[in-house]
């Protein structure tokens, strides 16, 4: 499908997303620990666009939402209620109520004052209550500090002596069902050594509580399998995630967890991938508004900003850009700016791209996974819309804001 054809007729800027990649990643990462017939929760945050969602809903897989508005988008979209987990360290009450009216497989519980708030609601409700205790084993990962989020400093989870205290107390507990451990460690991984060592924590504690008489039936080894964002070996590519290495394989982790999995057959298996399904299955369609020098800088100005991506602002993240369209024109080192009234509204640094006139089309590639999840109005300008590609059709999925929607909601 030639984005150019989507741009022409939806305008720009827009992002445009690929049913197919989303599920031969989906069948990819499924494949590879099939021996252990892992629920796949997607994870909403990457990309919670209803269309999107529902692909992966009718193929099976489950969804990890870390919000009440996630929760409702995820079962819109189709999920089944006991294919959901709901993670986050701040569930309001009315959160928690929500999530266990919805009967789901599990929430992820974060501290003990989460613990003793769910046991609360519970009672009142007259449910009992089906959780996980989400263990932060103290382990470094991610491309980013942002993205880290199982080392000691972080706020997520529970160190290792609360959760087998809070598992203990859990299982003594008549309103709640103690059903496993959860440990994310955190996002752009790109080396199964972490997963392998966070693991070791789990194993140590699951062994604790097998010895004090408490078996589980589950263990969620979260998400955070790395993709790779920069592809090209040539030219001056100031602002990385990490080095430019190639993503986590599926097989490569399958066959790094497998002797703590050979360990543990009783254990169902959740994965929570988000960014690996999404990410490389989307782009950002933007058009050429003016091209510009400053002595010896120059900019290719365009239709999209960071309020329509934010990554490369908020991470100095790196996305691959090409032009729609080859074109026979020379090749300069440029930024690729926005409109945005920011000097970080920078979304491409120091590429060597063709010096290409006004209208032309640049594709800004990997950005299906917190692109347009990120979005948002800065600047009053209304977010793009949602193209979703099956096979030789696409659709949008999601209008164009209006100037109007700019100010719907205020009085």
């Amino acid at each position: 499908m030639p984005v150019e054809a989507v741009a022409r007729a939806v305008g720009t800027p827009v992002y445009i997303y690929s049913a197919g990649a989303v599920l031969a990643r989906l069948r990819e990462l499924e494949g590879a620990f099939a021996g252990r017939d892992p629920l796949v929760c997607y994870a909403l945050k990457a990309n919670p666009n209803r269309a999107v969602c529902g692909l992966l809903a009718r193929a099976g897989a489950g969804a990890e939402v870390v919000s009440g508005g996630e929760l409702r988008r995820a079962l819109a979209a189709g999920f089944s209620p006991r294919k959901i987990v709901f993670s986050g360290v701040g569930k309001t009450e009315e959160e928690i109520r929500f999530g266990l009216r919805s009967r789901l497989l599990a929430q992820n519980v974060e501290s003990e004052e989460e613990l003793n708030r769910t046991i609360a609601v519970a009672r009142r409700l007259r449910l009992r209550a089906p959780i996980s205790i989400r263990l932060n084993p103290g382990v470094e990962a991610g491309g980013h500090r942002h993205l880290a989020t199982g080392h000691g400093a972080a706020k997520f989870g529970v160190a290792p002596a609360d959760a087998l205290r809070l598992c203990l107390r859990a299982r003594r507990e008549p309103s709640l069902e103690l059903k496993g451990l959860h440990c994310h460690i955190g996002s752009q991984i790109l080396d199964p050594r972490p997963f392998v060592a966070a693991l070791g924590v789990v194993e140590r504690l699951l062994g604790r509580l097998r010895a004090a008489g408490v078996r589980l039936s589950l263990v969620d080894v979260g998400g955070g399998l790395g993709v790779r964002y920069e592809d090209e070996s040539r030219g001056p590519a100031a602002q990385t995630l990490g080095p430019a290495r190639a993503r986590l394989q599926p097989a490569a982790l399958a066959k790094a967890l497998a002797p703590f999995l050979s360990r543990w057959p009783d254990l169902g298996l959740v994965l929570e991938p988000g960014r690996f399904l999404t990410a490389e299955a989307g782009l950002l369609a933007t058009r050429i508004l003016y091209r510009k020098r400053i002595g010896t800088s120059r900019f290719l100005i365009v239709d999209a900003a960071m309020n329509d991506l934010l990554r490369p602002a908020l991470y100095s993240a790196y996305h691959p850009v090409v032009p729609a369209r080859l074109r026979d024109v020379d090749e300069v080192v440029c930024d690729v700016v926005g409109p945005v009234c920011e000097t970080g509204d920078v979304l491409a640094r120091r590429r060597r791209l063709p010096w290409l006139p006004a209208g032309e089309l640049l594709a800004v590639l990997k950005t299906g996974a917190y692109g347009f999840s990120m979005a948002s109005q800065y600047n009053s300008r209304p977010r793009p819309a949602e193209v979703l590609v099956e096979g030789g059709r696409w659709r949008v999925v999601r209008e164009r804001e209006s100037y109007r929607d700019l100010v719907r909601h205020e009085r």
